[in-house]
């Protein structure tokens, strides 16, 4: 039981971040229909910055909430240099823009950063919980509580304000909500900001656990779309659902058969999830874009 309380609390703690990396994908899609492929880069850009912060001297928090604050601009700004003169481009030629924003913010992190493996303090110290026999650290509990918090957050943020239901409306119909008097321009900024912010937060949370360096967005943007596409395209709750199961998939794969399959498995299952479920557990089954 021990054992499998382990696997569990690492998978719970690791797909937390998938959910936010998934979170974040399905905030933009929702508003503008696209694919980022760079959101992997968001998360890499909160650990990266906050590290560096913190080591000018910076307190901990400050420099993490200066991360998230950078990374979100740099949200806004690929909006708005890459995205919104390609508006009325193909699917494909978007999600080409957005991998080659993955590839120029990497490459701009090896300048501004540098190539090696960085972490910072945990928030709360590294002296592990005991539940069950089983252990789990500080940080891990930061992860999953930051990620509640985030998506109960979203959830008023969207049922609760005006502005975020002039975000629903624009995820709704673009057409529609412009003919109402929404500025689905802003909705657009505001959506990749609060993409980038959130993939920052996921960074800073994960940071103290697995390090950071440039290239670690590639893989987590591979397995937060995976998550969203699992949970459902479109859906914040199929996020979140979706995330918890590809990092329980991944850490029961590792301790039960071997770590050197737990990715071929966690994407094999995906698969067979998807071909019983097209539209993901609670993905809708038709979308309409105007």
């Amino acid at each position: 039981m021990s054992e499998f309380l382990q696997f569990f609390f690492s998978g719970i703690t690791v797909g937390a971040v998938y959910a936010l990396v998934a979170l974040g994908f399905i905030i933009i899609y929702n508003s503008s229909g696209v694919v980022n492929f760079a959101q992997g880069e968001f998360v890499m850009l909160g650990g990266m910055s906050t590290v560096f912060i913190h080591a000018l001297g910076a307190p901990l928090f400050a420099a993490a909430l200066a991360a998230i604050l950078i990374t979100a601009a740099v949200g806004v700004a690929l909006n708005k240099l890459a995205i919104e003169p390609a508006r009325g481009a193909s699917v494909v030629a978007l999600i080409i823009i957005t991998i080659g924003a993955s590839i120029f913010l990497r490459g701009v992190a090896q300048i501004v950063f540098d190539k090696k493996i960085h972490r910072f303090p945990s928030f709360s110290g590294d002296a592990p919980f005991e539940i069950g026999g089983a252990t789990i650290l500080p940080q891990s509990l930061w992860i999953i509580g930051g990620a509640l918090a985030v998506f109960f957050a979203l959830y008023l943020f969207f049922t609760r304000t005006l502005t975020g239901k002039a975000v629903l409306a624009t995820a709704n119909n673009k057409l529609a909500a412009r003919l109402v008097g929404i500025n689905t321009n802003f909705v657009m900024t505001l959506s990749f900001a609060l993409s980038a912010a959130i993939g920052a937060l996921a960074g800073v949370l994960v940071t103290p656990v697995t390090l950071t360096s440039y290239d670690v967005g590639i893989a987590l943007a591979l397995k937060g779309f995976a998550a969203a596409i699992l949970g459902g395209m479109g859906s914040p709750f199929g996020a979140l659902v979706g995330g918890l199961l590809v990092g329980l998939i991944e850490a029961m794969t590792a301790g039960y058969i071997s770590s050197e399959y737990k990715e071929a498995v966690a994407f094999l299952v995906i698969l067979v999830v998807l071909f019983v479920m097209p539209h993901g557990i609670f993905g809708r089954t038709k979308l309409d874009r105007v």
